[in-house]
């Protein structure tokens, strides 16, 4: 299978203590590539959302993060299983009713040497056979094409697999300790 071609809107979801790693690869097939436009919340200092409302975080990731996107990219590092971000901008890509899901995919992160904790939302809708499941889970990317094709698969599972998609109502109401290191970051 090929890539279509088509440059997708994607929404990047990382832990902050990745965003080096996050911001090559951005910079590298987002901008030099222009495999996809990308959204994210905290590359930039202007766009942390800085409350302990969790109904107003939820409201502006969906209006200003997640509105235009079609894929949500979960950048796998480390401790990205542990975050309650993570879960929240999970859920959000997830929504239903209203709103078209997002796809979602997981990417490995370099430094994880291919495998990476997945955070607990992720989990509930990817199988390690990467079948009958909402979301799909991959290493990193070697070539543009094959990160496209990755692209693709999610965007149109949108309306191929939503019905696998798992979204319980209950939002990870803390950052859990990370299960690498062994302590709540």
């Amino acid at each position: 299978m090929a890539w279509s071609g088509v440059k997708r809107r994607v929404f990047i979801s990382y832990f902050n203590r990745d965003k080096d790693e996050v911001e090559k690869f951005i910079n590298y097939y987002g901008e030099s590539l222009g495999i996809f436009t990308w959204y994210a919340v905290g590359i930039n200092d202007n766009d942390i959302i800085n409350s302990t409302n969790t109904d107003y975080i939820m409201n502006i990731i969906r209006k200003d993060y997640l509105k235009d996107s079609t894929v949500t990219i979960v950048m796998m590092g480390s401790c990205t299983h542990s975050r309650r971000f993570i879960d929240w901008e999970i859920k959000s890509s997830l929504r239903q009713g209203d709103y078209t899901p997002n796809g979602l995919m997981g990417i490995v992160l370099p430094s994880q040497n291919n495998s990476a904790l997945l955070p607990p939302r992720f989990e509930l809708n990817w199988n390690s056979s990467n079948n009958n499941a909402y979301a799909r889970y991959y290493r990193y990317p070697y070539t543009a094409d094959e990160l496209g094709v990755w692209i693709d698969d999610a965007y149109f599972a949108r309306s191929s697999r939503n019905h696998l998609i798992n979204n319980p109502q209950e939002m990870m109401r803390y950052s859990s300790v990370c299960k690498v290191h062994g302590v709540t970051h």
